[in-house]
This record gives structure tokens, sequence and C-alpha cells, in this order.
């Protein structure tokens, strides 16, 4: 369900906030729009590829940590 109106909109907000973040209402009205989005957002980016065998084995030269094993 999509609203379209302010009202839904905060009501659907507010639910998320609530269950995701802890928040309670006060806390969910004192937030900014900005505060909330960053709050709500994924971190990284979702769409980023994945770090190439070659990358990995270069992180893995610079930072060794003795767990090394034969799966590549």
């Amino acid at each position: 369900m999509t609203p379209t109106d302010f009202a839904g909109a905060a009501r659907m907000l507010a639910g998320m906030a609530a269950r995701l973040l802890g928040w309670r209402p006060h806390e969910f009205w004192q937030a900014t729009p900005d505060e909330l989005a960053a709050a709500l957002a994924l971190p990284g980016n979702p769409l980023a590829a994945p770090p190439s065998p070659d990358a990995i084995a270069a992180l893995r030269a610079l930072f060794p940590d003795g767990t090394e094993t034969d799966d590549g």
C-alpha cells in the first residue's frame, strides 16, 4: 500500500522508524527528513560489484592475519 497523502506517508514512515530503529513517536517527529533517510539507508552501495580476486589477494598481502586457507 502506497500512501498518497501526508498523513498516510507519515504513518508508514513512523511505523518503519519504530520497527527498524526503535524510535518512539517524539523521536520520529523531531527528526528531519534527511536524518530519517540516513537512518533508514543501507550502508554502502548495494549496487556495487564485489571486489575481484586480484583485489582480495592484494588486500590479503597488505593485511595478513595468519589465517590463510587453501580455498583460494
